[in-house]
């Protein structure tokens, strides 16, 4: 079964204007449709709904709803053996996401960290954008200071 992967993201309240939130949906392509969405993010607060693993949680809220700041954006979308891929770090994280257990807003481990993480983890090159913060936890500070992708300019 083909899934397909997309990458989503919100304002964040009251900071929204420098902060994002970025999270992950995982469907199954059945022709012109997509079945079984799961929605993937790492939240502030720690097992809010089950399932959830820490911080990181599984269909914590609708698939594309926002986070309290207005409604939610397509940054990405992945099919093919890239979407399979996705999807398998994706639904694999529980076990493998280094920071299941710990959150910060700045500098991070946060919901932009996981996303970066699960991007990194597929070799895939997409930049979250200077909104994204705490995207580059863990790497150099140069890293963290990129121009980012126009979809993040509205």
């Amino acid at each position: 079964m083909a899934m397909e992967v997309q990458l989503l993201w919100a304002k964040i309240p009251f900071v929204g204007r420098w902060a994002v939130h970025y999270w992950y949906v995982v469907g199954d392509r059945h022709g012109q449709s997509l079945e079984n969405l799961q929605r993937w993010e790492v939240w502030q607060r720690r097992e809010l709904k089950s399932p959830s693993w820490g911080h990181l949680h599984q269909n914590l809220l609708t698939p594309y709803g926002g986070v309290g700041n207005g409604p939610s954006f397509l940054a990405q979308h992945w099919s093919g053996a890239l979407g399979d891929r996705l999807g398998e770090i994706i639904l694999n994280s529980p076990q493998l996401y280094p920071h299941c257990y710990s959150y910060r807003y700045w500098p991070g481990p946060n919901s932009n960290t996981y996303a970066h993480w699960v991007l990194e983890r597929a070799e895939i090159n997409f930049d979250l954008g200077w909104r994204g913060v705490g995207r580059g936890y863990g790497q150099s500070i140069f890293s963290r200071f990129s121009h980012g992708h126009r979809q993040l300019e509205r």
